[in-house]
């Protein structure tokens, strides 16, 4: 086996404690939804994973490497690297083909620990899947094929923290070897396959950014975690820890009676998995919840039924029951409810009982006789965000719903598809869907020295002057490293969107605070769906407040900007240097980041120092001045700021999409 895989044996000695020992799995205090959906997980990895969600410093990531010793050991090939049974062979492996049989080479296979491989933030395409030793490939035509993480992985455990910051392109190559159990690799024209049949688990913060409803439906199951508010079962935890750090191999000797009793129940929970019966009933009932839950597609049908079958091998019965079913439900279904960005993942209880009771002792119920319209039998179903109509005493004079009372949050418009706005050039960026940028993937334009991404026909067009001065005499052609061409690509960077919203005052006139939430709240949504990081700084009073540091969850923006409230007088000078001041500290720690500044006002100031004395701090900032004034006579204030600050000027009313395609076609007309 090469000594350059990674194992569980390579993490850092702070996280295995000294002399290599791991924290008991059985030892993390509570947490017993992340247990059981870990051990379902063990017992059948078909589920397909665990997403683990919460705050810092939960013991997301101690309890899943502790899952690890818990594993069966698992019989290999020797000096396979791909780990194949030795009675089960794959048949396409890269370091094959190996005997074939029940009974072949079993005297001879190796038995090791199953394996706890880490996939890093900052991983590339070709750590994860593999890369082919080109130079190899041309000058000798063998597959020269050097396993990646997902070849280490098999038959163990694939671990990713901070999976919601890894890029999208690496979660989709992960996810689709997680379904389909096989890694593909096509490098210029040469592939190679190999399994890859593991235990996926990721963990994430959800304050640093979500995974797309896409992505969130590709993991079987999901849990939230928390640390307790129990004083008691702090104590615990602390406790327990100290004595850990303190001395880890007594600590873990211990627990090593619960743990081998764990390790047991896996195992014989795997031997009778096959035997479980999923009845018609306890089938019915899971696709009713499907059903009656709105969820997308048959993905969260199929996981239900595997993960309530392990439930009911873990618990060591022969049939699916109806509580195994409602534990696989809250499992499996809460994070496929998402259908918006800005929603958060959740079940209703109540609905779950009531719809596994409805069905529980029966088949599909009935349709009735005749159908009255409407859920109570009274009328056309009601629209979605319909809701109760307002009171006479909840009514304006003019039938109107009232303004929100001073300084009290205002409710925002509807969100819609914004303009899109970009920063000029081409930049280096993280990956993402908003400004030009050279990046792993788009469009090639082009080729440069390197060797990540081989350019095949730059690399022969460099090699080829120099066959003759390299003495070649047969049909393979001498490539040396510095003939190496890599592609560049031209694609789409993520940028940093930097809100600057007026909350003063006379933002709050006319309920003109509505539309200004309506229109940052889609471009919130726009910001979601580019891969951007946003931060939010608003002004009113005396001074500007930076309400939302930068970050890549863009769900805490729009949280702020529920609780946004108006009043006070407007000191746009502040807001315009407080937005420098956080650019500057961004620049520093993420250089590569280039950030778009979108200042939402109505260009009035009437605190501070004239805007314009301090607009020099934001020229060489792509800047967009989303322009609130309205009424029948307009100062043009915020269009002489964005002359000011070099920025385009847009008028609120036209920041809309479909606003802009109306103003190219009436021009049109008019040419």
């Amino acid at each position: 086996m090469p000594s350059d895989l990674p194992t569980s044996r390579d993490l850092p000695a702070s996280r295995r404690g000294r002399a290599g020992a791991r924290y008991p799995f059985s030892a993390v205090v509570g947490m017993a939804d992340l247990k059981l959906a870990l051990l379902v997980n063990a017992v059948s990895p078909s589920v397909g994973g665990v997403l683990v969600r919460g705050e810092k410093g939960t013991a997301k990531s101690t309890i899943v490497r502790a899952l690890a010793g818990l594993l069966p050991e698992v019989g290999v090939v020797p000096g396979c690297r791909f780990s194949c049974d030795p009675g089960d062979p794959d048949p396409e492996c890269p370091d094959g083909p190996h005997p074939d049989g029940p009974h072949a080479g079993a005297d001879s296979a190796e038995r090791r620990p199953a394996r706890l491989v880490e996939l890093p933030v900052g991983a590339s395409e070709d750590r994860l899947t593999g890369s082919l030793d080109l130079e190899r490939a041309l000058t000798e035509g063998v597959k020269a094929f050097e396993p990646g993480l997902l070849a280490a992985a098999h038959r163990g455990v694939l671990y990713v923290d901070e999976v919601n910051l890894l890029h999208d392109h690496l979660v989709d190559l992960l996810l689709d070897a997680a379904a389909m159990g096989e890694s593909y690799v096509e490098r210029e024209g040469v592939s190679v396959r190999h399994a890859a049949r593991f235990l996926l688990v990721g963990t994430m913060n959800p304050e640093e950014g979500e995974l797309r409803p896409q992505l969130l439906d590709r993991f079987g199951l999901t849990v939230e975690v928390a640390a307790t508010r129990e004083p008691g079962e702090r104590a615990e935890v602390v406790r327990r820890r100290l004595r850990f750090d303190d001395d880890p191999v007594d600590f873990a000797a211990g627990w090593a009676e619960a743990e081998a009793e764990l390790a047991g129940r896996i195992a014989a929970a795997r031997s009778r998995l096959s035997r479980v019966v999923l009845t018609d009933a306890a089938l019915r009932q899971i696709t009713a919840v499907c059903a009656a839950f709105e969820v997308d597609g048959l993905r969260a049908d199929l996981v239900t039924a595997r993960a309530a079958i392990a439930l009911a091998a873990w618990h060591d019965r022969t049939e699916v029951t109806s509580d195994d079913v409602r534990t696989a439900v809250r499992l499996a279904l809460p994070h496929r409810r998402r259908r918006d960005p800005f929603d958060a993942p959740g079940l209703d209880e109540q609905k779950l009982d009531d719809v596994l009771d409805e069905h529980a002792e029966r088949g599909e119920p009935e349709p009735p006789d005749d159908d009255p319209g409407g859920p109570d039998g009274g009328g056309p179903a009601p629209r979605d965000g319909d809701g109760p109509p307002a009171s006479d005493e909840q009514r304006s004079p003019d039938g109107q719903a009232p303004a929100p009372a001073p300084n009290e949050p205002a409710p925002a418009d509807a969100a819609y598809k914004p303009r899109l706005f970009t920063v000029p050039g081409t930049g280096t960026g993280a990956p993402g869907r908003r400004s030009k940028a050279r990046s792993p993937y788009g469009r090639v334009s082009g080729a440069q020295p390197g060797s990540r991404g081989l350019h095949l026909t730059a690399t022969l067009r460099a090699a080829a002057p120099h066959q003759h001065a390299r003495g070649r005499g047969g049909p393979g052609l001498i490539v040396a490293a510095e003939d190496l061409r890599e592609v560049v690509r031209d694609g789409r960077e993520g940028n940093l969107v930097l809100f600057v919203v007026d909350a003063s005052g006379s933002m709050a006139a006319r309920q003109r605070m509505r539309a200004v939430k309506g229109a940052v709240l889609s471009l919130l949504l726009d910001a979601y769906q580019r891969r951007d990081k946003v931060g939010l700084i608003t002004f009113r009073g005396t001074e500007a407040t930076l309400a939302l540091p930068p970050t890549s969850s863009v769900e805490a923006g729009a949280r702020r900007l529920e609780r946004l409230a108006t009043g006070g007088r407007t000191p746009l000078a502040a807001g315009l240097v407080r937005a420098a001041e956080v650019l500057r500290v961004e620049r520093l720690r993420d250089p590569a980041r280039r950030p778009l500044l979108v200042l939402v006002t109505d260009g009035r100031a009437t605190h501070g120092p004239d805007p314009a004395a301090v607009a020099g701090l934001l020229t060489d900032v792509a800047s967009v001045v989303v322009d609130c004034e309205s009424g029948p006579v307009r100062l043009g204030l915020s269009q002489r700021l964005a002359g000011q600050l070099g920025a385009e000027a847009v008028r609120l009313d036209e920041l809309a999409a479909d606003s802009l395609a109306g103003v190219v076609r009436s021009a049109r007309k008019v040419a």
